[in-house]
């Protein structure tokens, strides 16, 4: 059976629950608003989405993690204030002959790179252990099979929500890829100059004070313009409602369950399953605490996860098969589930890509190789769109088409799943 075959007027029913989703981001961004990691507003934003799961689950847990907020984007600080310095001690070492300080350069490079490959291309706990400790919390509700379950799906949002992306709200993206772009030039630029100047130094004494390396060095000092330029790249002091990014995926999620609950709809063999996480913002860390705790636990049969993130978008739905900047795989086949259950609703022709900055969940549960087969579809504007972490980002600016579709697709995914699996 299909989605569309399983109630009258299912058009209808599925615009009920599309407007579900929409009065439920509203109520939260008006009542609780913006929910950094590990703050009282995400806490409380978890606690309301676990009373709507329980009107239409059988089992509702909140599990709490610890979570180190400021580390996933404390490489930029950290970066811009080490490489400047590293800039200047370059410049002195070459004008004023003093070999020894183009180690420091060299060192100073070394922990940026490591942090920035670690924490931001990885999302690696690595910086965390430096910074002050939170907590932060996921929720997830179970509407169990009937009979015997053999199979389990997840559909997935995160809870928390951004602090603001300066450069994506007042230049609207343009300057986001030039400026971080040409810090993270600098840094590898930097780094490499200094090796060379650490090796030749050994070998080759003048080679330090000719024309070439003095040009170099300033050139450096001309890359503390982008590293001091990076560090305006987020406000600590405004953070965004998150309606769209990612209320949107929450509340989508639930309406699926909320659908099955009101239509007294219960798969025979399969679980169906919401999860709303924390920390998404900071690493993915609510996900990755999810497959620590329970990704065995959920693995016992044949799970799959879907990640919704950001449904705002209507012309750019998209199925990420390959995620956290591209160097992880999602799963194929449930990627091809996904894409599937889009066409039953409806919807032809969504492309798979890569997500070429940032991740989703998705990617935390592939990478954790728990068992749970795991793939994200969004709706966004990949260039970003201007609301994306932004002000803009608010209960007025969701576009209650998307989510519709989007709670569609996942309503005919399901129903797809418990049919035939993957």
């Amino acid at each position: 059976m299909k989605a569309n075959e399983s109630v009258k007027n299912y058009q209808s029913e599925r615009r009920m629950y599309a407007n579900y989703a929409a009065r439920s981001i509203k109520k939260v961004c008006k009542e609780i608003g913006p929910r950094f990691s590990g703050s009282e507003q995400e806490k409380k934003g978890i606690e309301y989405m676990a009373e709507e799961l329980k009107t239409c689950c059988d089992d509702v847990k909140i599990d709490s993690f610890s979570v180190h907020p400021k580390a996933f984007l404390g490489w930029i600080p950290l970066s811009v204030v080490l490489m400047s310095i590293s800039s200047v001690l370059f410049f002195v070492a070459q004008q004023f002959e003093i070999t020894p300080l183009f180690y420091v350069p060299v060192a100073f490079a070394a922990v940026c790179i490591f942090f920035i490959i670690t924490e931001f291309l990885f999302y690696r706990e690595t910086l965390d252990k430096f910074l002050p400790k939170k907590t932060s919390y996921n929720t997830y509700g179970v509407r169990k099979a009937s009979g015997e379950t053999k199979r389990r799906i997840i559909f997935s949002g995160h809870a928390d929500s951004a602090m603001e992306w300066r450069f994506t709200y007042y230049a609207n993206g343009k300057l986001l890829y030039p400026v971080v772009g040409g810090a993270l030039i600098g840094v590898l630029f930097c780094t490499v100059c200094s090796i060379i100047a650490v090796v030749k130094s050994f070998t080759d004494p003048e080679f330090v004070t000719s024309k070439a390396v003095d040009i170099l060095s300033y050139i450096m000092l001309g890359f503390i313009v982008f590293f001091i330029g990076a560090s305006f790249f987020y406000d600590k002091k405004r953070i965004v409602e998150g309606a769209n990014d990612d209320l949107s995926g929450c509340f989508t999620s639930i309406a699926v369950l909320k659908f099955m609950q009101d239509n007294d709809i219960r798969f025979e063999n399969t679980e169906v399953v919401a999860l709303c996480t924390g920390s998404e913002e900071v690493g993915l860390r609510g996900a990755k605490d999810f497959c620590k705790k329970h990704g065995k636990e959920f693995s016992d049969v044949e799970t799959v996860y879907v990640a919704l993130d950001t449904i705002r978008d209507f012309d750019h739905m998209t199925i990420y098969n390959k995620d956290m900047t591209g160097t992880v795989k999602n799963s194929l086949e449930v990627c091809n589930l996904i894409k599937e259950g889009a066409e039953i609703a409806g919807f032809e022709n969504i492309p798979f890509k890569t997500i070429p900055l940032g991740s989703t969940d998705a990617a935390a549960v592939s990478k954790s190789k728990c068992g749970i087969k795991a793939a994200s579809f969004v709706a966004m504007d990949p260039t970003p769109a201007r609301y994306y972490h932004t002000r803009l980002d608010t209960h007025e600016n969701i576009d209650l088409k998307t989510i519709e579709a989007a709670v569609g697709i996942c309503l005919e995914t399901a129903f797809l799943f418990d049919e035939k699996g993957v």
